[in-house]
C-alpha cells in the first residue's frame, strides 16, 4: 500500500455522524466559540453575498464594477450578451504559454517544469482562483457504510465515506466531506476510477436519470459496464456555492469565520482541494488503481474539474464538461458569459477576490479589463499537460447554450496544444493558429492525443461523450501501464496542502 499522505488519517469503524439528518457544513450559532484556555473566539461573520462582495471591493479600492452580460433578453437589451463572432475577440492575442516573463522562449521540458509552469501557477493563484492556505487542517476519512448495490444491472460494492476536517482550531465550524465510491463487485483487481463532482450526495443512491429512447445510459452505468469505478463527491459539503457561505465551509474554517483577503481561495479552488483530499482516500483503498484516477464535472463543476486537474498533479485524467467562463472558455472573449458576470455578486465567490479587479469600471487604480489578465484559459489547460484532458460540450439546440461559448473553449484547447507537444504528448492535431481554427462538426472527435475535444449532439451534460471518453482514456492508460508512462517532476507536495 502506498504511504498515506500527511493530509489524511484513516479510522476504522463507524463514524458518529447521522448522515441522514446531519448537515455537511454546520455552524454553532448564538454562542461564542471556545478557545484553548477558556478564551472566546469571535463568532463566524454572517454576511449576505452582497455584503461580502462589497467588503472585497472595499479591500481592493473598487468603487464600481461593469455589469455582467444579460443572456436572456433581446440583442438590444442593456448589457446584452454578444453572439456576433465578428465582435467576439476584442483582445485577440493571448499570453504565450511558452514565453517566460523575461521574454525568453521555453524550448525544453526542463524549462517548462522549473520556470514557466511555476510562473503560470503563481499568476492563477494570485489573480484568478486564489491560494490554498498552508494551514488547511488534516482530513480523517471514515467508511460509514459498505453495501451491495447495482449500477444498471451490474452488481457493485458501494462505500459511503465521510472526510472529517479537523476543526480543533475553530470548533465553531465543522466540515464533513461526503463521498461515495462504487466499484464492480466482480473486479479481479484494482480498477480505474472517475471522481465526479455531484450536484447532490450521494449520486449512487439517487434514482438514475431516465434514458431517452436510443440515448446513452447514465455515466455511472457506463463506467461500471466498462470495468471502471466511480467516486461521487459533494462540492456543497466542502464549500457553499454562494458568497454568503465564504465565512463558513473549508474557507471559513481556515479563516476562523472571518472574511477573505484578496488572494484567498474561492469556491472553485476549495472544491478542487476537497477532490484532492478524496484522492488521498482513494490512494489507500485496495479496490482502486490510484494511478488511474480521473476527475469529472459539468457546468460550474466542469470548471472545478479543470481547476482540480491543473493544480493536483496526481489525477491522471479529466473529463471537463460544458465549463464555460471560469473553465475552458477564454476570459478575453466577448461571447456569451463574460468576466463581468464572474466579478458580480452572484458568481464572484468562485474566484479569488483579486479577480474582481478585471471587471472594474472605477477604482483607485483606474479601469481594468479582461485583456489585462496575466493568464487565460489555454494556460489552465496547459497546466494539465502531459496528462489526459478531454474537453466536452453539447449543442445549443439541446440546451448547451451559446452562453457557454463553445468556440472560445475550442480556441483555448488549440492554444494549449504547444505545451502538450513540448512535453512529448499529442494535442488535438489541429494545425491552424487558435485565432483561425474552426470547430470540427458536431459528433466529430479529436481523440488521437492526450488533449482531446468532442462536441456531442446532446445538451448540458457529458453523458453523451462518456463512452468516447472511456475508450479514449483506456487507450492511453493501457499504453502507460505497459511501460510508456509519462513522468513529471512536479512533486505532489505542490498541491497536497
Amino acid at each position: 500500500m502506498d504511504k498515506i499522505p500527511s493530509s489524511i488519517c484513516l479510522r476504522p469503524g463507524a463514524f458518529a455522524v447521522g448522515l441522514a439528518a446531519a448537515m455537511s457544513v454546520t455552524i454553532l450559532l448564538g454562542q461564542a466559540v471556545p478557545a484553548p484556555g477558556g478564551a472566546a473566539r469571535p463568532e463566524p461573520m454572517h454576511w449576505t453575498a452582497d455584503q461580502d462582495h462589497r467588503n472585497m471591493m472595499d479591500q481592493l479600492g473598487i468603487k464600481t464594477l461593469r455589469p455582467g452580460r444579460n443572456g436572456m433578453g433581446p440583442p438590444d437589451a442593456p448589457n446584452a450578451a454578444n453572439y456576433d463572432p465578428a465582435k467576439a475577440n476584442p483582445y485577440p492575442d493571448l499570453p504565450d504559454a511558452l514565453t517566460l516573463k523575461n521574454g525568453q522562449k521555453v524550448t525544453s521540458a526542463d524549462v517548462w517544469w522549473k520556470q514557466r509552469r511555476p510562473e503560470i501557477v503563481e499568476d492563477f493563484e494570485r489573480e484568478v482562483y486564489g491560494r490554498v492556505p498552508k494551514s488547511v487542517p488534516k482530513v480523517i476519512w471514515t467508511v460509514v457504510e459498505t453495501s451491495n448495490a447495482t449500477a444498471g444491472k451490474i452488481p457493485v460494492v458501494e462505500k459511503k465515506l465521510v472526510g472529517h476536517v479537523d476543526n480543533s482550531s475553530y470548533p465553531g465550524i465543522s466540515v464533513d466531506i461526503q463521498m461515495t465510491l462504487a466499484t464492480p463487485a466482480d473486479a479481479k483487481g484494482p480498477v480505474p476510477v472517475l471522481m465526479m463532482f455531484s450536484f447532490n450526495f450521494p449520486r449512487a443512491a439517487q434514482a438514475p436519470p431516465a434514458t431517452a429512447p436510443g440515448g446513452d445510459p447514465p455515466s455511472t452505468e457506463q463506467l461500471i459496464a466498462a470495468g471502471w469505478g466511480y467516486a461521487s463527491i459533494s462540492p456543497a459539503s466542502i464549500q457553499a456555492d454562494n458568497g454568503a457561505g465564504l465565512t463558513r465551509g473549508i474557507i471559513g474554517l481556515v479563516n476562523k469565520g472571518q472574511p477573505r483577503k484578496p488572494e484567498d481561495w474561492g469556491s472553485l479552488r476549495a472544491w478542487a482541494w476537497g477532490a484532492a483530499r478524496g484522492l488521498d482516500y482513494l490512494e489507500t483503498d485496495p479496490a482502486v488503481d490510484a494511478k488511474r484516477v480521473g476527475i469529472e464535472g459539468v457546468s460550474r463543476y466542469g470548471k472545478a474539474a479543470l481547476v482540480t486537474m491543473a493544480f493536483e498533479t496526481r489525477f491522471a485524467m479529466a473529463l471537463v464538461g460544458s465549463s464555460g467562463e471560469g473553465g475552458a472558455k477564454l476570459h478575453r472573449r466577448n461571447f456569451g458569459e463574460a468576466v463581468e458576470n464572474l466579478t458580480g455578486s452572484g458568481e464572484y465567490h468562485w474566484m479569488a477576490g483579486n479577480f474582481l479587479k478585471y471587471g472594474t469600471a472605477e477604482s483607485s487604480f483606474g479601469s481594468v479589463t479582461p485583456g489585462d489578465l496575466p493568464v487565460d484559459a489555454h494556460e489552465l489547460i496547459a497546466l494539465c499537460a502531459p496528462r489526459l484532458v478531454f474537453i466536452s460540450y453539447g449543442v445549443p439546440e439541446h440546451g448547451d447554450a451559446n452562453w457557454l461559448d463553445q468556440p472560445g473553449s475550442y480556441m483555448a484547447t488549440v492554444a494549449a496544444g504547444p505545451v502538450f507537444r513540448l512535453l512529448g504528448a499529442r494535442d488535438t492535431g489541429v494545425k491552424e493558429d487558435y485565432r483561425t481554427a474552426r470547430m470540427p462538426p458536431v459528433n466529430t472527435g479529436l481523440l488521437d492525443g492526450e488533449l482531446a475535444w468532442r462536441q456531442h449532439d446532446g445538451g448540458h451534460e457529458d453523458r453523451s461523450n462518456m463512452k468516447y471518453f472511456i475508450a479514449w482514456a483506456n487507450k492511453f492508460l493501457q499504453a502507460r501501464k505497459t511501460g510508456a508512462a509519462d513522468s513529471s517532476p512536479v512533486s505532489n507536495a505542490e498541491t497536497a496542502h
